[in-house]
Order: C-alpha cells, then sequence, then structure tokens
C-alpha cells in the first residue's frame, strides 16, 4: 500500500529540487488526464488527444493481429502518451507508479535506474496468487538490473524475495527498519508533524500516520535520484530546504482527506482490514461524535472484518455502492445489510452516494463527523460532489 502516495511525494520533491519531473499513477479519480503530469499539472487535453490520434494507427495494426484471449493494456497506451508528451516538454526525472502487479506491469517496460516498495502484504490474490511470496515475486519484478532499490521493513517472507530479486537484477538493495523512519511528534490543523533527520521537523499536509513511512522512503529516492542528476550540492543548507519544501507541498486527493467542517467529512479509500484501522486511528483525536460511517467495500474483500472495524468506532453505518467501475462490485443490499448488523444496530443501505451523504448529515448534524471508508470509484466520486480540482497537484 501507498504506492500513489509515494510516488507524488517523490514527484514533488524532485520538482522543489529544480527537476522537470514526470508522473504517472493509477488509477485516476476525476479524469484521465490526471494519470500524466508534469511538476503536478495534468497533460492538457488537447496534448492528450494529439498525441494518442497520433499513436492511433500503430495501436490499430497491433490491435488487428491480436486473438480473442489478447488485448492492449490501457497502462500501456498511457505511459506511450506519457512519454512522447515528457520528451516534447523536456523532462528530466521521470515518477512511474506500477499497477497492482509489477512484474508484468506495462511500467516495467520501462528500464529503471530506482524502484521503491512500500508495504507489501496479501492482496489482489485472484490476480497476483495467494501466497505473500508469490505477492512480492510480482511486486519485486521491477527492479530493472544495475539499478538501485529501496523498501520500508516488510515481512521476512517479502524481504527473502526482495533480496533474491536484487542478487538476480546485480541491484543495489537498502532497506529501511522502523527506528529509521521519520518519528511522529504531533497534530497539526491540516496533518502531521514529523522528524526527519537532518531534514528537521516538518510539517506533512496528510492526516494518516503512515504517510510519514512513504515520505522517508521518497526522500531516499529522491536523494538516489538526485545524485545523478545536475543540481543543488547534496551535502548544502539549500538542499535541506528545498527537501523540506517540497515535503510540505505536496497533494494528494483522496487519501484521508478532509472535504468539509460542520461536519466534518473526512474520505478515505480505506477498504481492508488496516486501512480501515489506520484510518481512524490517523483521525481518532479529531473525530466528534455522532460519528456517521458510509462504507463501499467492493465483494473482492473481506467485507466482514472490515465492517466490524467500522462499526466499534461508529454511532451509526450507511452502506452504500456505485458502478462506476466495471469490475468492482458490491455485495447485495440484504446481504451488506445483514453482515453489519452483527456488530451495529443502526444499519441503513442507500443505493447511491448522494443519498447516503444526505442521510449521514441527518445522523450527524453540525457538530458530528461523517467517514467516508469506500473504494476508489466512490472516492472519485466524492472528488466530484465536493468539486474538488484533481488536475493540479
Amino acid at each position: 500500500k501507498g504506492k500513489g502516495s509515494t510516488a507524488a511525494i517523490t514527484a514533488k520533491v524532485l520538482q522543489h529540487l529544480g527537476h522537470k519531473t514526470g508522473l504517472i499513477t493509477s488509477p485516476h479519480l476525476r479524469t484521465w488526464y490526471e494519470r500524466i503530469r508534469i511538476n503536478g499539472e495534468a497533460i492538457p487535453k488537447v496534448d492528450f488527444l494529439r498525441i494518442l490520434s497520433d499513436l492511433a494507427p500503430d495501436i490499430d495494426a497491433i490491435e488487428a493481429t491480436l486473438t480473442d484471449t489478447q488485448y492492449i493494456s490501457p497502462q500501456g497506451i498511457l505511459l506511450l502518451v506519457a512519454l512522447q508528451w515528457w520528451d516534447e516538454e523536456g523532462v528530466s526525472a521521470g515518477v512511474l507508479e506500477v499497477g497492482r502487479g509489477g512484474r508484468f506491469d506495462d511500467m516495467s517496460v520501462l528500464p529503471n535506474m530506482v524502484s521503491l516498495f512500500t508495504p507489501i502484504f496479501t492482496e489482489h490474490a485472484q490476480y497476483l496468487g495467494d501466497s505473500l511470496e508469490r505477492i512480492a515475486w510480482h511486486k519485486a519484478g521491477i527492479m530493472s538490473y544495475g539499478g538501485y532499490a529501496f523498501s520500508v521493513a516488510q515481512d521476512p517472507i517479502v524481504m527473502d524475495v526482495l533480496r533474491k530479486q536484487a542478487d538476480a537484477t546485480n541491484s543495489e538493495f537498502f532497506w529501511f527498519p522502523q527506528r529509521e523512519m521519520g518519528k511522529y511528534i504531533e497534530d497539526t490543523e491540516t496533518g502531521i508533524r514529523f522528524e526527519l533527520g537532518r531534514y528537521g521537523q516538518i510539517d506533512l499536509p496528510f492526516y494518516a500516520r503512515h504517510q510519514i513511512q512513504n515520505a522517508t522512503l521518497a526522500v531516499q529516492a529522491v536523494g538516489n535520484m538526485h545524485a545523478r542528476l545536475k543540481g543543488i550540492d547534496h551535502n548544502s543548507p539549500e538542499y535541506v530546504k528545498r527537501i523540506q519544501q517540497g515535503l510540505e507541498s505536496v497533494i494528494w486527493h483522496g487519501r484521508l482527506q478532509k472535504l468539509q467542517d460542520s461536519p466534518a467529512v473526512y474520505v478515505d479509500g480505506a477498504i481492508n482490514v488496516n486501512s480501515a484501522k489506520d484510518f481512524l486511528a490517523s483521525i481518532k483525536h479529531r473525530l466528534s461524535h455522532p460519528i456517521v460511517t458510509i462504507m463501499a467495500v467492493p465483494t473482492d474483500r473481506d467485507i466482514e472484518a472490515v465492517y466490524q472495524v467500522y462499526a466499534e468506532a461508529s454511532d451509526a453505518l450507511i452502506i452504500t455502492e456505485n458502478n462506476i467501475h466495471p469490475y468492482i462490485h458490491f455485495p447485495e443490499k440484504d446481504e451488506s445489510v445483514a453482515i453489519a448488523r452483527q456488530y451495529h444496530e443502526d444499519v441503513s443501505h442507500r443505493k447511491i452516494l448522494p443519498d447516503a451523504l444526505e442521510l449521514a448529515y441527518e445522523k450527524a448534524g453540525d457538530t458530528g463527523t461523517i467517514l467516508l471508508g469506500v473504494a476508489q470509484p466512490l472516492v472519485g466520486e466524492a472528488m466530484i460532489i465536493w468539486d474538488v480540482d484533481t488536475l493540479k497537484i
């Protein structure tokens, strides 16, 4: 977890060090254009369509050769668009977020000098395999020959896989134990304050505590990349200042984001047990009752366990869903309500998010808190409802 956040942090810090930085992430929240950026700005529609039109004949020619069981990945097409645009604009550093896997992800087609590994655990097992070792094998595949790899502390099984892949690719592998991570100090009005070695105290504009780990990993990657690029002396006070400025100016929408006050509304794509617990723990001192949690947990997750986590912290539960993504499905109303009522008496169901929010406002009043622990398509829907501009970060 944390791939997108770490990519966004890495790109922002590189930008503050004076590098024209490209960023490609997935999925998007509101529009395809936000997947491809330079210095935080999404690719303009006119450039996206122009480059895509230029590529269309080649894409069509390849598609004509495919069998019924083959297809061209949208991610591969987006990567082509990004690389073309970056070349046109003179990008000097690129940050790419891989998809759910890694080894066979389109982003891995592009050789890299630095590979980053955020926490790896059992997720997307239906695609990557039902063992932690197999999932780690997929993730480890992003290492390129002769490059560098950095990781946070991992399960011993994962660490063994990463080390073997580093040996196989002649990569230099470094991992950082918890004691070397940035240290949480306190909450601030807009996020958290933490201590990071020679960079001192930093006000990170994220509420989630795990973002300290992502920021620490990103700073290590930036130092490695910056060493091969012309610019500010790594040992200078100016370098430290730019790192601080970059960390304090990161914007990454939909990741434990506060959307409004009175009542306070927070949204996060926390749909597994660990992320739900982290969501609640990160803002527990900011919550005021009544706490109304809107949940949208897909059928491929541990619905019962996630419902239980939210039930224990909430005064009321509202279950919702949407059909924006064709491959993300939600449980039927009766099934989901029956599961949730094992853990809470006040359980409601609303078919769409706007109706769920209307009920949540009634229950929370002006002084309560509304939490949205929802799948990514509903995070994006929340961005639309609150009209959050996701094109600039």
